[in-house]
């Protein structure tokens, strides 16, 4: 750990490298704890992290990965035994990654149970982006830190990226290397929202003034698609900046049931009377973000 922390690839060191066990990765600071899953910090980032089958809840899917933070873990069982928390530098550090837009290293061990893992030691499996961060309870009943990670590697061969809706067919067809990180998913219900509110925020009732008019984001209280399962239904969207949408997508504020504001932002939320928000999304929004 002397060894100071590196982003991105190592020079001389390809995806599908195999390494025959975890000392071999701490050459060049590939990966610098021989005992932790994650190497990283609150401070940095996280550069790096090992799945190596330590944890109940991990799911493994090829190009997306949902990844169990670290503590509250018997090593002997796998099972949780306590709640973990964001305190701890190894989740830190993987929140700072995903605000910061750093990519992470990831490593499956032959323990690790999935269709991707080496039948012996550990195989670099590529470059990830974490794009999501949440809090749920585990199989074992505690409370876990939960993270998205989605492939954003150079090889093309494999390179998945979320969808977008709009669709400009005289647009040139290029592919570039990497992962969209944050997609704005421009649904006519979502378009509904911002006329409803005419553009303007509900936590700070501004807008933004553009060339062809307002602008406003559609935010989704709990997320689309897996594991979050949200539905693109107006009781789950808000009309919001786009400061306050990545704020509220992050859980630096979150809205209780009466619709005040709680977090880094206070006052209530602006609710039109023809706009009904369904309690349960703003339920799930703040326990996923550690809020109850």
């Amino acid at each position: 750990m002397n060894q100071a922390i590196v982003f991105g690839e190592i020079p001389g060191i390809q995806e599908g490298h195999h390494f025959n066990n975890r000392r071999e990765m701490m050459i060049g600071g590939f990966h610098r704890n021989w005992a932790a899953g994650i190497d990283g910090n609150g401070k940095e980032g996280t550069a790096a992290i090992v799945l190596s089958g330590g944890y109940e809840d991990d799911v493994d899917k090829g190009d997306i990965i949902i990844y169990t933070g670290a503590g509250g873990n018997d090593p002997n069982t796998k099972k949780q035994v306590e709640d973990q928390n964001w305190d701890n530098r190894g989740n830190a550090g993987l929140r700072v990654s995903m605000d910061k837009g750093l990519s992470v290293r990831v490593i499956r061990g032959h323990q690790h149970k999935s269709d991707y893992s080496p039948s012996t030691g550990y195989t670099y499996a590529g470059l990830f982006s974490v794009i999501d961060a949440w809090e749920e309870i585990g199989k074992s009943g505690f409370r876990i830190c939960r993270f998205k990670l989605v492939y954003s590697g150079s090889n093309e061969a494999r390179s998945t990226t979320e969808s977008i809706e709009l669709d400009y067919s005289d647009r040139e067809k290029r592919r570039k290397a990497g992962t969209v990180v944050r997609v704005i998913r421009d649904t006519q219900l979502a378009q509904d929202i911002k006329k409803l509110y005419n553009y303007e925020c509900q936590v700070c009732g501004t807008y933004i003034k553009t060339k062809s008019g307002r602008y406003a984001e559609g935010a989704h209280i709990r997320p689309l698609g897996k594991p979050h399962n949200g539905d693109d239904n107006p009781n789950n969207l808000l009309c919001l900046c786009p400061n306050h949408h990545v704020m509220f997508d992050r859980g630096t504020f979150a809205v209780q049931d009466d619709f005040s504001l709680i977090g880094e932002e206070n006052g209530v939320l602006i609710i039109h009377d023809g706009h009904q928000i369904e309690e349960s999304n703003l339920q799930y929004h703040r326990k996923s973000h550690g809020y109850q």
